[in-house]
């Protein structure tokens, strides 16, 4: 508790912290209620993510399951927004741009950039039949490669976006464009 009060504290006046997450999946997961609960308390400005992925407790403001590589909606609660808080893993390893040559890892391995972009493109399509059955927000695994996970959208160095950027980019923004509607509606 002492370390996480200090995070907040060391945090709190940064603008672009919207959500405070106490645990990631259940690595070290306990008193999660009150954890969740203190969090909440000590900055009321802020959503609070009980535990992204990690084992469930009615409570805080955000329901985050994580489901690779397809998005799926596992869980859902009408009384907090339900989000996906990890998705995708789509390898692919780019010689020379790697952490460590020979011990490369993605969820699902692909060869090329075509074959990572088609699937993208096949992942934010089940996304965007997510958004009516009650899906707020999806986070794509992951932006950069790290260490000897390749399944970033950029290499290790951010030399090179692996997937084509303008591909992604309309398929993302069809995306946004649904969940604009619905909060319209």
């Amino acid at each position: 508790m002492n370390e996480w009060r200090a995070i907040i504290d060391k945090l709190i006046s940064n603008p672009c912290v919207v959500v405070w997450i106490p645990f990631n999946e259940s690595w070290g997961q306990f008193n999660t209620v009150g954890i969740a609960q203190w969090t909440k308390a000590y900055d009321p400005s802020r959503l609070v993510n009980p535990a992204s992925g990690g084992n469930f407790y009615a409570v805080g403001d955000i329901l985050d399951v994580h489901n690779y590589p397809d998005p799926q909606l596992t869980l859902y609660e009408g009384s907090r927004v339900c989000v996906l808080g990890e998705y995708g893993g789509l390898g692919l390893a780019v010689e020379g741009h790697l952490w460590e040559t020979g011990r490369n890892w993605g969820y699902v391995q692909y060869k090329t950039s075509d074959e990572v972009t088609d699937a993208y493109n096949e992942l934010a399509e089940k996304l965007k039949k997510l958004i009516k059955p009650g899906f707020s927000a999806a986070i794509y695994t992951q932006t950069t490669d790290v260490e000897i996970e390749v399944n970033g959208i950029m290499t290790y160095d951010r030399k090179v976006v692996k997937p084509d950027a303008e591909r992604i980019r309309k398929v993302n923004r069809e995306i946004c464009e649904i969940l604009g509607d619905s909060e319209a509606k």
